[in-house]
């Protein structure tokens, strides 16, 4: 083959590959899918108070990298906004902390930050379901990594909310999140 030939089969086969991510990526599974399911979700109303999530996180292969605990404490701020003060106690003795500020519009839409949060994580619940996105600075290798969140937590019966996050970096899987939260304490009324 001449290399005018191999040259052209690169391109093709470059532009095939784009192609088919473009056509993966496009696949996205939407919030109204679960407008009409039960029990429904109300992250203000869920987290608001004392909340316990136990998680696992796993590489893109699913092997188990880390587990933790972490507890979260719901309170509103004069602003309105959701304060969420997450201690999170990982199964290596390492303790880290994150606050989330979260706000909603009239249109159920939501916006949050925290300090690890790049630019603001945005995101809308329908039925049992919530899905926000976006990116977590992440110290690796004495470097910081700008990694994608794609969040989804689904309301259960007695209280049970399971959270599933695929991280990715460049379009590509790097690793997934899966938490199981429940109530520790009854929130104030």
């Amino acid at each position: 083959m001449t290399r005018q030939g191999r040259k052209w089969r690169t391109l093709i086969s470059l532009f095939n590959a784009v192609i088919a991510l473009l056509l993966l990526t496009s696949c996205t599974v939407e919030i109204s899918n679960y407008t009409d399911n039960k029990p429904r979700f109300d992250l203000f109303d869920y987290f608001s108070g004392t909340t316990r999530g136990w998680g696992i996180v796993q590489d893109r292969k699913g092997e188990l990298l880390r587990q933790f605990v972490v507890d979260i404490e719901g309170i509103f701020n004069t602003k309105g906004q959701l304060v969420l003060a997450e201690t999170f106690h990982w199964s290596d003795g390492e303790i880290s902390e994150r606050t989330w500020f979260i706000s909603k519009d009239n249109f159920g839409k939501l916006s949050g930050s925290a300090a690890d949060v790049v630019s603001s994580a945005k995101g809308q619940s329908a039925g049992n379901a919530l899905n926000w996105s976006y990116q977590v600075e992440i110290p690796v290798s004495g470097t910081n990594w700008k990694i994608h969140f794609d969040d989804w937590m689904f309301l259960q019966s007695d209280g049970v909310l399971l959270n599933r996050a695929e991280m990715s970096k460049f379009g590509f899987k790097v690793g997934e999140v899966t938490i199981a939260f429940m109530k520790t304490t009854p929130k104030e009324s």
